[in-house]
């Protein structure tokens, strides 16, 4: 019978408080699960892209690899062969050819 009278509703009504403090947690749990950690390697990716300079090599978003001979606010010329030269976004640099993996 305890059992019972304990899943009964209260007879005031649901309590404002609980559901307030249910969605506040789950807010919180989105927030350091999902959205700091994105932040942060957004974060850490932009400086990397700040931080490139002419005879770098790099690797783009879709795997090629070439070393950077211009570079201008938003664009960058990258020589991948001979006489083979992309202009790429900054912001397609994935990472530095010579630089670490990333940490699983």
């Amino acid at each position: 019978m305890l059992i019972l009278s304990l899943l009964q509703a209260t007879p005031g009504g649901p309590n404002p408080f609980g559901t307030v403090f249910m969605f506040g947690a789950i807010f919180l749990i989105f927030y350091f699960l999902l959205i700091r950690p994105q932040r942060k390697q957004q974060k850490s990716h932009d400086e990397m892209v700040k931080s490139l300079s002419r005879g770098d090599e790099v690797v783009t978003i879709g795997g090629i690899i070439g070393k950077i001979v211009h570079l201008t606010d938003d664009r960058m010329t990258i020589k991948t062969a001979d006489d083979t030269r992309l202009e790429v976004e900054r912001s397609k640099i994935g990472r530095r050819a010579g630089g670490s993996p990333a940490k699983e």
